[in-house]
């Protein structure tokens, strides 16, 4: 494999993945967030002013499978946080393109985001916000019970374009590695954890171009167009007497009480009950009608607005990545950030990251978890003797 292209951090990382390579690859960026990280990637002062700008720490978290694989996580909550990092300008135009990266909600996120972006053009990092423009944004988001789901937006000419698929994201408290793949065919495939989720075309499922064709707006339907389904059958007619059965009649079983005095209590009327012979006001039948010609639709038509772009799937200019997103509550960290034009070796990527320690980090959670409920437990005994030792000495 050569990597062509890319910084040099992503040549030395993947130097090692060179013989499960087939062909060569562009490497366009990669962070593990090990040493000198900091100067690679500039935090941005969007909502410093404000005083809501959050912090970011450089740690492996509090449940990891290799207490030396750092990532960044956001430590404060209700706080907006903006980083970013430049790498060596591209173009997608023919080629595939790959976003990857790790992600995990260690506080268990109800809302917030764990998302990425791709940006390009020139960008004023220090003011990197929510109102940047960018090219692409790919990431879980999670808030209540309505959205967690895998956002996927691609823009263009400045409008941003949301993924008409719902794709659900993990909502554990576990890493998990997020990739979009763009092909130069216009497909795409969104995996996480390295399993395909959802694929399909950019021109089905993004609503970027206007539709190809669209009803034709001079058609009528044509006045003797017959679109009803059922008629009244014509042979069910009402039968006579029917609109003379009363709702109610008078119950044959009901007695004058012995005790009723007709001039103190009144004259005595037996009290009714449902006719069992109404049925209701009368409905006639329905058939089939045998002249129903389905529902009138307008033709269709060519779209005098459509024109097919060829690089519906391609970015002129990639030059940036941020991770930018407002968090309750804190505690999301990132990691093994990787982009490249190579499905097969961000695989690989993943699996020599994410699914080497997934296991040791599963055990680390499971114990963290374990010990949590064990001072649960202790702190319950120990509530119930205090209540106990007070009632005790209560009576006494």
């Amino acid at each position: 494999m050569a990597i062509r292209r890319g910084s040099s951090c992503a040549v030395l990382a993947l130097l090692a993945l060179a013989s499960v390579a087939a062909v060569s690859a562009d490497v366009f960026f990669q962070e593990k967030f090990e040493d000198g990280w900091e100067s690679r990637w500039v935090k941005s002062e969007w909502k410093k002013d404000e005083n809501m700008a959050g912090e970011w720490n450089h740690t492996s978290g509090k449940w990891h499978g290799d207490a030396e694989d750092k990532g960044i996580q956001t430590s404060e909550d209700y706080r907006f946080y903006a980083i970013s990092a430049e790498y060596p300008e591209f173009s997608n135009k023919d080629k595939t393109l790959v976003l990857q990266f790790t992600v995990k909600h260690e506080q268990k996120l109800d809302c917030g985001g764990g998302y990425v972006k791709l940006l390009g053009g020139d960008v004023d990092q220090k003011k990197f916000g929510g109102d940047t423009p960018y090219s692409i944004m790919f990431g879980p988001d999670i808030c209540g019970y309505s959205t967690k789901k895998v956002h996927t937006i691609l823009t263009k000419d400045g409008k941003n374009h949301l993924i008409k698929k719902d794709v659900p994201c993990e909502t554990d408290q576990l890493s998990h590695v997020y990739t979009l793949i763009i092909r130069p065919d216009a497909t795409y495939s969104i995996l996480i954890d390295n399993e395909e989720k959802q694929t399909g075309s950019i021109y089905e499922h993004w609503d970027i171009l206007p539709p190809k064709e669209i009803k034709d707006p001079e058609a009528k339907k044509p006045e003797d167009w017959d679109d009803k389904e059922y008629i009244p059958d014509p042979e069910d007619v009402k039968p006579e007497g029917y609109d003379d059965i009363p709702k109610e009649v008078t119950d044959p079983d009901a007695k004058k009480p012995e005790d009723w005095d007709d001039e103190e209590d009144g004259e005595w009327t037996a009290p009714t009950i449902p006719n069992p012979e109404y049925k209701g006001p009368w409905k006639q039948k329905k058939i089939k009608n045998p002249n129903y010609q389905g529902k009138w639709k307008a033709p269709m038509i060519a779209n005098p607005d459509f024109k097919d772009d060829p690089y519906i799937y391609a970015f002129n200019s990639l030059k940036y990545i941020g991770i930018e997103l407002w968090q309750v509550k804190s505690g999301t960290l990132f990691d093994n950030i990787l982009i490249t034009d190579d499905a097969a070796l961000a695989k690989t990527f993943a699996e020599e990251t994410w699914a080497k320690h997934k296991e040791a980090e599963k055990a680390a959670f499971d114990a963290a978890e374990k010990k949590k409920e064990e001072e649960v437990n202790s702190l319950a005994v120990l509530m119930f003797a205090w209540l106990i030792a007070a009632w005790v000495s209560a009576k006494v």
